[in-house]
């Protein structure tokens, strides 16, 4: 087994293990232009994720379209477990992304191969368990009652959820994998795999649920048919490709408990927010069960809106996502280096771009509301108005997201799992849930005009305010400690991983 130990050259660039170069297409981040290198990586990584969010919105489009509202609610029903399944892909694939970014930065490119190789059999005994639990129909029906399926939306929902359980493979190596595409220096490679996948769903949906009538099954089968062709794609370059700095190597995929537990440790994040997401799923379909069933809505219309809310604000978040992912290996390389300066230039261009970002998205959101709601095939003159109202009131606060994303990540990609893990549970659970349980009842009796229905949007936009407070007074700690340590002399930073 290899050392994790370094060495330096005289230009105090790091070499891999036992005196061999490492690529320079990955010493370059820690020598060339910070805005260039952003602009480069972040680029294909921001239209990676467009694309990765766009397979939810393709769904729910061709459903809406084909189904109306039944299609939308069996797909919001699903969408909890969806969630869960993209928080286990992550869990894996951006804790192994970030180690082999760490390791890269000290030169170590066989650790940087090991955490790969572990990712995907760790990825192979996810799989396996997965698609056990699918085949037991007792835990699917649990995860459907938990879900507040209705009675109508129910066997769906029961068949898109199977459907995704069996194929989830393909997701754990097409969208985990592939963010070691871009570590090892290229991302316009990694973008590919993924623009792949999604062209192929959007025909395969046109196919399958257009043009054959296969409803909910022919959406699920399509959302499969993308994801197996990202999957082929990725698994060719770390394969067959040339002159790639990582490779795919049998003797890599033997677990390690070390490199296993510290990919755990890094990916928590990641999965704490997608897990936070679906907890809060499965909670505000009971709320908007409970409370649209008060309503002249009904429980299934207020399903079908909050769907479409759902997957908005969930595609608004994924270029946030794109610029967090595609700094990852910048800060990990220049904080393993201990290159302090360009880890802080690194964080607030990237915190600067993202905000760009999220502002953009707000306006064109504020503005253009109804018609995007109507794009989903909601056609009922108060559902569309409701929608477009709630809308609204979920992404209030998107202009600073960009802050708290990308703040948090921050944590994450050099080393310091526990304080992402807490900033990232902050938006998700720790003030999302509680305004969730309890605004319905007590924001009425404050302003009479909103209903318990309505309220269940203003929690949102609260829980975010709170959560960019918190990342804030967090970054203005890290600040001082990274000023302290370029003003002692460079000892290691805080947050050197032990694996």
């Amino acid at each position: 087994m290899t050392s994790d130990a370094t060495q330096t050259h005289g230009t105090g660039t790091p070499s891999a293990p036992g005196g061999g170069v490492p690529s320079s297409r990955v010493t370059r981040m820690g020598t060339e232009s910070i805005p260039k290198l952003i602009t480069e990586f972040a680029i294909p990584s921001v239209v990676g994720m467009v694309v990765n969010g766009s397979y939810n919105l393709i769904d729910s489009m061709f459903l809406g379209h084909a189904m109306g509202e039944l299609g939308l609610s069996a797909v919001t029903v699903a969408n909890p477990t969806m969630i869960v399944f993209m928080a286990l892909a992550m869990l894996v694939g951006t804790g192994g992304n970030a180690l082999a970014a760490l390791r890269l930065g000290e030169g170590n490119r066989d650790a940087a191969e090991r955490a790969l190789g572990n990712v995907i059999t760790m990825s192979l005994v996810l799989w396996v368990l997965v698609a056990l639990l699918a085949a037991n129909p007792a835990v699917i029906d649990a995860v459907l009652t938990l879900s507040s399926a209705t009675d109508d939306v129910r066997p769906y929902a029961r068949t898109f959820i199977q459907i995704l359980c069996y194929g989830f493979i393909l997701q754990c190596i097409g969208m985990g994998v592939n963010n070691f595409i871009r570590t090892a220096g290229a991302p316009n490679r990694a973008l590919g795999t993924m623009v792949i996948g999604l062209v192929a769903a959007t025909g395969f949906n046109y196919l399958f649920v257009i043009l054959l009538g296969w409803g909910v099954a022919g959406s699920a089968l399509a959302t499969l048919a993308g994801q197996a062709c990202s999957c082929a794609a990725v698994l060719w370059y770390f394969l067959f490709t040339k002159n790639v700095p990582l490779r795919i190597r049998l003797s890599c995929l033997r677990p390690a408990r070390r490199i296993v537990t510290t990919i755990l440790a890094f990916g928590f994040p990641g999965f704490a927010l997608q897990a936070g997401a679906a907890l809060v799923n499965f909670l505000l379909n009971y709320q908007l069960v409970k409370y649209g069933a008060l309503s002249p809505l009904g429980a299934e219309d207020a399903l079908a809106s909050i769907g479409v809310v759902q997957r908005i604000g969930m595609f608004t978040i994924m270029p946030i996502v794109g610029v967090s992912v595609a700094i990852q290996p910048l800060l990990g390389y220049n904080y393993g280096a201990r290159k302090i300066d360009r880890v802080r230039t690194t964080l607030w261009l990237s915190i600067a771009g993202a905000t760009v970002i999220c502002l953009v998205e707000w306006a064109v959101t504020m503005l253009f509301a109804e018609p995007i709601v109507a794009a989903f095939g909601v056609s009922h003159d108060g559902l569309v108005e409701f929608t477009a109202f709630a809308l609204r009131m979920w992404l209030l606060m998107l202009p600073f997201i960009g802050f708290q994303i990308v703040g948090s990540n921050y944590f994450q990609a050099t080393g310091q799992p526990a304080k992402a893990i807490f900033l990232t549970l902050t938006r998700q659970i720790i003030f999302l849930v509680p305004l969730v349980l309890f605004l319905p009842s007590a924001l009425p009796a404050l302003a009479p005009s909103l209903t318990g229905l309505d309220a269940l949007y203003v929690a949102a936009p609260v829980s975010d305010f709170l959560a960019i407070f918190t990342v804030g007074i967090f970054l203005v700690w890290e600040m001082r400690r990274l000023r302290r340590v370029q003003a002692t002399g460079g000892p290691q930073p805080a947050g050197k991983p032990a694996a």
